[in-house]
């Protein structure tokens, strides 16, 4: 078994039990950093294909930036962790009824003759001055340029979406909203009144036993 066979069999292992960690994960935050160890094995994965350019991007613009927006959006929507799972155990069995389908049907589409994995057998060894930079940004821009627009409007969207969640009402009574405090009016801060003066008595005496005390 050569190095990077090992090595493919590790990283697998860990994608799988990051997939798995980030959907049984109770906590959002810990969900979202699961996610983030995914999308690192799967840059090493990129990696083992000789893809370099895509395991860089992997983990510049899934991990660095779209986690880190995610990460935002779970702090400041202030999730109800118990409300959400509320229903995790009456949806469970539906669930995983899915997920072994969905994976069942995975399994025989790789075994299939007509699919042939073999055939393509190891990457070979690339040139030293091939760029698959250059390679991938003639098929984006050619082959593949509906489905790259397309996915650039969904990104747009779940940004919007993101946006359009943070600005929703909060029930939660400790929470003061600004907008509300600055619509306070003047008058309804500040109140002159208008009162009589008041002496008492001990300084009206003792004013007068020092007047005559001098006369």
């Amino acid at each position: 078994m050569t190095l990077q066979l090992i090595l493919f069999y590790v990283f697998a292992a860990v994608i799988v039990v990051g997939a798995l960690s980030t959907v049984m994960a109770k906590n959002p935050v810990h969900a979202a950093l699961f996610l983030v160890l995914t999308f690192c094995a799967s840059a090493m994965m990129w990696l083992l294909m000789q893809a370099e350019f895509l395991g860089i991007v992997l983990v510049v613009v899934y991990v660095g930036a779209v986690m880190v927006m995610f990460l935002f959006v779970v702090m400041m929507l202030n999730i109800d962790i118990e409300e959400m799972r509320a229903g995790f155990w009456r949806h469970a069995p539906v669930a995983a009824v899915v997920g072994i389908l969905t994976a069942a049907l995975i399994i025989v589409i790789l075994i299939n003759p007509k699919t042939n994995l073999v055939a393509f057998g190891a990457a070979p060894d690339v040139a030293g001055d091939y760029s698959n930079v250059r390679d991938l940004g003639m098929q984006i821009y050619t082959t593949y340029l509906l489905p790259f627009e397309l996915a650039a409007v969904l990104l747009v969207l779940g940004m919007v979406a993101a946006i359009a969640l943070v600005h929703r009402p909060n029930t939660n009574p400790r929470f003061i909203d600004p907008a509300d405090q600055v619509k306070v009016s003047a008058k309804d801060r500040f109140r002159m009144v208008k009162m009589n003066t008041e002496v008492p008595q001990a300084a009206v005496e003792s004013k007068q036993e020092t007047e005559e005390g001098k006369a």
